[in-house]
């Protein structure tokens, strides 16, 4: 993955964010009761389904051919055992979401950017569905719908709307009831479940379920690490949640994609907590240790001299699906219950 591909995608929150600040209609949060309207335990049957955004669509028949605009959504429709026909930014998904199974086919074709997809690369593939996030794509709605039906979610649940994790999941059964694999979601729902309690035993025989976790994603711009600190809404600090591992970091006002970003200086308010970092794929890990050893304030924090500073694997994805959270909530029950 190169740089430019990786800047894009660390600044088009914050591009969005400022949008939707000049304008109460942008960005509208979606409900996070996503779902269908209409069941139906034949395929051949129609399907009705509330998007993210309170829009009903219905498709005809089951889907088959299925393009995602947004990494997530493939991952949601692989975990539902459907190779996805187009994916926006393949090579991108497969640098962050690589250690994820199932991993998308060869057959996969790549249909532009995420931010800006190939209206006619993604015709060219005649798909039955289109799935995508109403923050990127809401301006080519028309354009989309002209191609195939198109479902639209909101990741990013605005204030008293809900927490991402919820929202996760609600989107990612809403999207099984679109292509009929609604028993295929209660069992990957089910097994995540499952996982999350044996990894909770694991931490609390360990001794660490009393254990505050500031969760951070680091890379590097202009020369120097900015942290991304995840907040209570966000969905990797719920994830945490559910395995009993409590975050750290209190955000001092709602932050709508689920961080704050910030540098070195914001981290001694919280120098006595597990620091457990997700250097990015562009940075590697060796580069950034390099610059904060480097660092004055680093070495003086407390779980630096501790050695109580932790780093996941870069392809530890933060803002995925159930399999991206269940792969996360593995990283961290690990890095706790383990000596490094």
């Amino acid at each position: 993955m190169n740089k430019k591909t990786f800047l894009t995608f660390l600044t088009i929150p914050a591009l969005s964010l400022s949008l939707a600040a000049c304008s109460s209609s942008d960005d509208s949060g979606g409900s996070e009761e996503s779902g269908n309207n209409e069941e139906s335990s034949d395929n051949s049957e129609s399907v009705t389904v509330t998007d993210g955004y309170d829009n009903e669509v219905t498709l005809d028949e089951t889907p088959e051919d299925v393009v995602a605009l947004e990494w997530v959504y493939a991952e949601d429709l692989l975990a539902l055992g459907m190779q996805p026909a187009g994916i926006a930014d393949l090579d991108g998904y497969n640098d962050y979401l690589g250690d994820i199974e199932p991993s998308p086919s060869e057959d996969v074709q790549d249909v532009g950017t995420r931010q800006e997809p190939n209206l006619e690369r993604i015709a060219e593939l005649e798909p039955d569905l289109i799935i995508t996030a109403g923050y990127r794509h809401e301006d080519i709605k028309e354009e989309l719908e002209e191609i195939a039906p198109t479902l639209m979610y909101n990741p990013y649940p605005e204030e008293g709307e809900g927490n991402q994790y919820e929202e996760m999941e609600s989107t990612f059964e809403s999207i099984a009831t679109a292509v009929g694999e609604e028993d295929q979601a209660d069992q990957v729902l089910n097994d995540l479940d499952s996982t999350y309690d044996d990894l909770s035993t694991e931490i609390e025989d360990a001794g660490q379920d009393d254990e505050e976790v500031l969760l951070s994603l680091s890379f590097l711009a202009n020369e120097n690490v900015t942290f991304r600190l995840f907040a209570d809404n966000s969905l990797a600090a719920q994830t945490m949640e559910q395995i009993g591992v409590e975050n750290a970091y209190e955000s001092e006002q709602f932050e709508e994609y689920g961080y704050t970003e910030t540098g070195v200086d914001a981290l001694e308010d919280y120098q006595d907590q597990t620091f457990i970092d997700i250097p990015t794929p562009e940075d590697d890990r060796d580069n950034i240790e390099e610059t904060l050893n480097n660092n004055e304030v680093w070495n003086s924090l407390s779980f630096v001299e501790n050695d109580n500073v932790h780093r996941l694997p870069s392809t530890t994805w933060p803002y995925g699906g159930p399999l991206s959270s269940e792969v996360f909530a593995e990283e961290v029950a690990d890095t706790l219950t383990n000596e490094e």
